[in-house]
């Protein structure tokens, strides 16, 4: 059995019952650059470890090649583990794994992931959604494959929207807030980068459509983006970074 294993946003203690206990069964896991690598001492001896981590521009491995690492795994042990920093389905290729296991007869599980999406915003004191402010929440991705002919994101839908969570966005978060600013978006719009999400190391920076830029000019990645008037309840809210 292969488990395609959501490792949460970063603190080990948002790792989920479910995946704690697959981890501790697991003949081998196969963990990419954004899980928690303090999730690995919890495998049992003699684990095996396949690290498959894939950043921006410099990829230890390409995914079809992670693909038949996961296969051939689970053709040499009987629990295998795909831990992936999130949650496999979003924006984690668990989708294309799972589906490469499939058309092989091989059997998976998935085993959600708090998503960065909400989780790293909560630590910063920022709700995606909040009663009189925002009703709704979109996902999206930061970074579209440079592959595409076009780009599969509709900005003109965005005007309507409450908040926009982008995630692995930072290097193009120039490119973000300008097209937000062409679709209406006024300059002084709030917006928040957070980097490191709920770990020793996370920063926030906030600041508006126009400045965000410069602000978080030194910012380190992983970082999300958040973008509407919720940023402005962090004021309230922000709890984990003044612990």
């Amino acid at each position: 059995m292969v488990y395609l294993t959501g490792a949460g946003p970063g603190e080990i203690e948002l790792l989920t019952i479910k995946a704690l206990r697959v981890i501790k069964e697991a003949d081998v896991i196969i963990y990419d650059r954004l899980a928690n690598p303090q999730i690995l001492k919890e495998a049992k001896n003699g684990c095996e470890f396949v690290y498959v981590g894939k950043e921006d521009g410099h990829h230890i491995m390409p995914q079809d090649d992670i693909n038949e690492t996961i296969y051939q795994n689970s053709l040499k042990y009987n629990t295998v583990v795909r831990l992936k920093g999130g949650d496999p389905f979003v924006f984690g290729r668990g989708g294309e794994e799972g589906a490469y296991l499939k058309e092989r007869g091989v059997g998976f599980q998935i085993i959600p992931g708090i998503t960065s999406a909400i989780s790293v915003p909560a630590y910063a004191g920022i709700p995606v959604t909040h009663r009189g402010v925002a009703v709704s929440f979109r996902v999206i991705t930061g970074h579209e494959s440079p592959n595409k002919k076009s780009s599969q994101i509709d900005w003109e839908s965005f005007k309507s929207d409450d908040t926009l969570v982008f995630l692995m966005g930072l290097h193009n978060l120039e490119k973000i807030s300008k097209k937000l600013m062409e679709i209406g978006k006024p300059k002084d719009f709030p917006c928040a980068v957070i980097s490191r999400g709920t770990t020793k190391e996370q920063k926030t920076v906030v600041g508006t459509l126009q400045n965000i830029v410069t602000l978080s000019k030194n910012i380190p990645t992983p970082a999300l983006i958040v973008v509407g008037k919720v940023v402005e309840l962090r004021e309230q809210l922000n709890w984990f970074e003044n612990d």
